[in-house]
């Protein structure tokens, strides 16, 4: 189970200093692993190799649109 979504159980507290302190230290602690996560997921290949793909199905689709210009393409090459 992920750890966000553990019930998290608060014994009295005598001051509300305590309490302050015991949420500022989760939210801290829910920030670092958000940072972590994202840090993470920019170093993934994945987003480029998703780029890459968009890109390739691109010219694939340009190309599949315009049959007329890759012939005279290569006729001009030729």
């Amino acid at each position: 189970m992920n750890n966000q979504y553990i019930r998290r159980e608060v014994f009295c507290c005598e001051t509300c200093h305590e309490l302050k302190s015991f949420w500022e230290k989760e939210i801290s602690k829910q920030t670092c692993y958000r940072e972590l996560e994202e840090d993470r997921q920019g170093r993934s290949a994945l987003r480029k190799l998703r780029e890459e793909w968009k890109q390739r199905l691109e010219k694939r689709l340009q190309m599949l649109d315009n049959p007329d210009e890759k012939k005279k393409q290569t006729n001009t090459v030729g």
